[in-house]
């Protein structure tokens, strides 16, 4: 698409193309109306540039000459009066509507008017995209006539700093990027149960403390930003026209600050701050006046570092019963008629709502701060469908649309085209609340996002939020992709590491071939260039490392660490393999109830699991598992090993107990030992248990069985798994 508009171009330059038919514009989001002109204006270094006299037009001027400079080579002049060649920018009353702008280019001139300073700098995003992008080619910009104004004044996009730190570098860039594609607000989601990223004087143990984990390896995690490098963010922002809005949990999602400060839970028992992801228990007791002036304390510096008008509380995903057995907690709903924990949850929500209305800023959560009673001057974020948006609307509430939109899900699960063809503002029940529907939100959550792959989750797939955001999406997809993919040239300049459209970067799995006895990872890449370089010492890959595209196979054991890269960059973290030999590898495996994820060789494939949906484990759904190896022939057993699962989020639990049993014949069993296990249905951390039976003297037997108790009874009315991905036998 831009080869052949480049042609044309050069065919106005020429003075050999007469007519306007063939102007194609590849501008994200689209504008509300375009139409083609004749010819096209050429930039030249006698251009020049007039604004408004006032300190903000200047900005943008300046900006504007930035960008020309660094996409064409050629340096603007600003000058209060201009020659014959000129851009002038300037504010005209008569153009209706916030941040609307009108864009005229002719041969003769450029003129962008605006209603405002806002729709000023949205005008010089829609020219930059005009411009050529290689500074070899004349610097002609088509002529056209746009007039463009928002759909929605909220287009937001949220990053989750959280469970992976950012730093301040890529957030500015970000913030350049959200600004071209002309979203206005940047969701900084600085607190989780993971990380605390925001300096707080008075309470110097949240990031000497709280902004620290450490790994399962180790390693120590983490990081914050100052209040000074707060400041410059949010003035950054600014200047591109973007509001920055912090998000501060509370009261559920506070792992890492009640690790700083335990008496903040109610239990006040000392915590670590989590590694791992999900949804903990210890949150911020609601029976404690001590809780509110912490946090009233840290929202009085968090409110001085950010202009904002909004502040984001979160109030999202507090697990049930969590106050029960909380005395002053009890004491505090007896007193106050609150019947139940939505109804201590709202009155937490109420409380600090109040204390942020006298701050002067209004208070935006999760859509389940409705759960307990809201008042209808907060602001709804709707994440859990449109039956919650119908609450908040029929509550008096402003809503901002969420849910569809989040951008940590799975490229193959949610692609490009899924996202541009879902509109969820096209519904009839928003008409009936004029001004109530702010606009929407893309979320980036982290616990799959780092600085190395987020690129990858955002874009494409905002170019099809910023048309829900900024227009009316049409019909015509074809036409929508030929506009994005012509942005894939400039986010290259950018150093962008952009997705593919419709797959994941990569998906890699392992399986094994008793036949051969070999290990083999497939991987489907997402973009045909992408080279998986790999190494086996548990090394970081680099480019210079063995690499493979599709198939790697391996005939003895290993770990193998993976890495995919484009060129020189790497796309997102590496991902391990580990393989392992033992006397089980290979053998066949009886199930007395066969499993209801059936992956038949995932207890003898020698192949260790991670996560519970990476194709690695056998899993039993209500049953227990009953499992018989057959060794071929009386064997020498020194340990067995079985390895379990538990993943609460995914009702994955630990078994009651584990029975070792043998046999020579398959039919008369002898058990060598029952292991008991201790299962909490409330340690939300997914782990793995290693349960071995290693006798004194070796037992020799053709046949080893694994019995299990299940857990047995449901986890929040649904019933638990077993998962079991490997048997080891030495």
């Amino acid at each position: 698409m831009r080869t052949r508009l480049m042609a044309w171009l050069g065919c106005v330059a020429m003075l050999s193309c007469a007519g306007a038919a063939q102007a194609r514009f590849d501008i994200v989001p689209e504008p509300q109306r375009v139409s083609a002109g004749r010819g096209a204006f050429l930039l030249t270094r006698t251009t020049r540039i007039t604004a408004p006299a006032d300190r903000r037009a200047q900005w943008i001027a300046g900006f504007l000459r930035g960008a020309v400079r660094d996409q064409t080579g050629i340096a603007l002049t600003i000058a209060a009066h201009a020659g014959h060649s000129r851009i002038e920018l300037r504010i005209d009353p008569s153009i209706k509507g916030d941040e609307a702008y009108r864009l005229d280019v002719t041969p003769e001139r450029v003129t962008l008017a605006a209603a405002d300073d806002r729709g000023l700098f949205w005008g010089v995003q829609t020219l930059r995209q005009l411009l050529p992008l290689d500074a070899r080619e004349r610097a002609v910009i088509p002529s056209v006539h746009i007039e463009d104004a928002p759909r929605y004044p909220w287009r937001g996009v949220m990053l989750d700093t959280a469970r992976h730190f950012y730093p301040v570098d890529f957030i500015k860039r970000q913030i350049d990027l959200a600004a071209y594609y002309k979203f206005d607000v940047f969701h900084w989601h600085l607190t989780d149960d993971q990380g605390w990223r925001i300096q707080i004087n008075r309470y110097p143990k949240l990031t000497g403390v709280g902004a620290w984990r450490t790994e399962a390896d180790g390693s120590r995690y983490g990081g914050f930003y100052t209040q000074a490098q707060i400041r410059d963010v949010v003035d950054y922002a600014r200047q591109r026209n973007i509001m920055v809005v912090p998000e501060i949990e509370m009261p559920g999602h506070t792992s890492a600050a009640i690790a700083a400060y335990p008496e903040l839970s109610c239990s006040g028992k000392q915590i670590k701050v989590p590694t791992t992801w999900g949804v903990f228990r210890d949150v911020d007791c609601v029976g404690k006046d001590s809780t509110f002036r912490f946090l009233e304390n840290v929202l009085d510096e968090v409110t001085a570092l950010f202009p904002s008008p909004y502040l984001h509380i979160g109030g999202d995903e507090v697990p049930e019963g969590v106050w029960a057995d909380c005395a002053p907690c009890q004491t505090l709903a007896r007193e106050n008629g609150l019947q139940g924990e939505a109804a201590l949850h709202g009155f937490f929500v109420r409380r600090i709502q109040q204390f942020l209305t006298g701050k002067g800023k209004t208070l935006i959560g999760w859509d389940e701060i409705m759960e307990g009673g809201m008042d209808p001057g907060a602001i709804v974020e709707v994440w859990r469908g449109p039956q919650e948006a119908a609450k908040a609307l029929a509550n008096g509430n402003r809503i901002i649309v969420a849910g569809p939109f989040y951008m940590d899900t799975p490229i193959d699960d949610m692609t490009l085209e899924d996202l541009y063809r879902t509109d969820p503002f096209d519904n009839p029940l928003f008409a009936k609340y004029p001004g109530k529907v702010l606009g929407g939100e893309a979320p980036l959550w982290s616990e799959r996002a780092d600085p190395m792959n987020a690129d990858a989750r955002l874009y494409p797939r905002l170019f099809a939020v910023a048309e829900h955001f900024w227009g009316s999406p049409s019909s015509d997809y074809a036409a929508f992709l030929e506009r994005a993919r012509a942005q894939e040239a400039w986010l290259g300049m950018q150093h962008v590491a952009y997705g593919p459209e419709d797959k994941d970067i990569v998906d890699a799995r392992v399986s094994f071939n008793p036949t051969y006895r070999r290990w083999r990872i497939r991987a489907a890449r997402g973009f045909d260039d992408l080279r998986l370089h790999y190494t086996l010492d548990s090394s970081p890959p680099t480019t210079q490392s063995p690499a493979f595209g599709d198939v790697l196979d391996l005939y003895a054991p290993a770990t193998v660490t993976l890495a995919p890269f484009r060129g020189d960059v790497q796309y997102q973290a590496s991902q391990v393999f580990k393989m392992v030999s033992n006397l089980a590898l290979g053998k066949p495996v009886t199930y007395a109830t066969p499993p209801a994820v059936p992956y038949s060789g995932a207890l003898t494939d020698g192949i260790l699991g991670s996560q519970y949906n990476d194709g690695t484990w056998a899993g039993w759904e209500g049953a227990d598992m009953d499992a018989t190896i057959d060794m071929d022939q009386p064997t020498p057993l020194h340990s067995v090993d079985a390895r379990f699962l538990q993943n609460v989020q995914a009702w994955i639990l630990l078994p009651r107990s584990v029975s070792f049993e043998t046999s020579d014949d398959g039919k008369s069993w002898t058990t060598l030992q029952t292991i008991p296990l201790t299962v909490d249905p409330n340690d939300m951390r997914p782990f793995v248990r290693d349960v071995t039976f290693m006798p004194a003297t070796p037992v020799t037997a053709r046949y080893v069985r694994i019995v299990t108790a299940r857990y047995g009874e449901p986890v929040g009315g649904i019933q638990t798994w077993i998962f079991s991905d490997e048997i080891i036998v030495k």
